[in-house]
């Protein structure tokens, strides 16, 4: 079965932790041993998984990618306006797996997961499939 997480982000650039709603997902599954695939299947957002102890982190995540990254740069090409979006989705990557055991998540004790949006906001999604060995 695949599950879906529907989210709505409130920003042009903004990680939301979802790391709650995917371990209902494993727990819901009843997956006691396995893997858990976190998939985003949009062009401008992502999904990383990273330090949830202090939100400075993400703050500092974001800010490199706007530096790095710019909204507006003259050689971008892409008619929508939303090219650094792209670029940025593609820098973060569109999936991630955890290991689950004993029908947890098996992550870092500072770790989370986090939807990253860079074209918001919006109406997005997050599908999750979760895999018994």
């Amino acid at each position: 079965m695949i599950y879906e997480i529907a989210l709505k982000t409130a920003r042009r650039s903004q990680f939301i932790d979802i790391t709650r709603e995917v371990q209902g997902i494993v727990s819901r599954s009843g997956v006691e041993n396995g893997i858990c695939v976190i998939y985003v299947p949009h062009t401008t957002a992502g999904i990383t998984i990273n330090e949830n102890a202090d939100p400075s982190v993400r703050k500092d995540i974001i800010t490199y990618l706007e530096k790095h990254v710019p909204w507006k740069e003259s050689y971008f090409e892409h008619i929508e306006g939303n090219s650094a979006a792209h670029i940025k989705s593609s820098l973060m990557g569109c999936n991630t797996t955890v290991i689950v055991k004993d029908g947890r998540l098996l992550l870092g004790q500072w770790q989370a997961i986090y939807f990253c949006e860079f074209d918001g906001p919006r109406q997005r999604r997050v599908l999750v499939k979760v895999i018994s060995e």
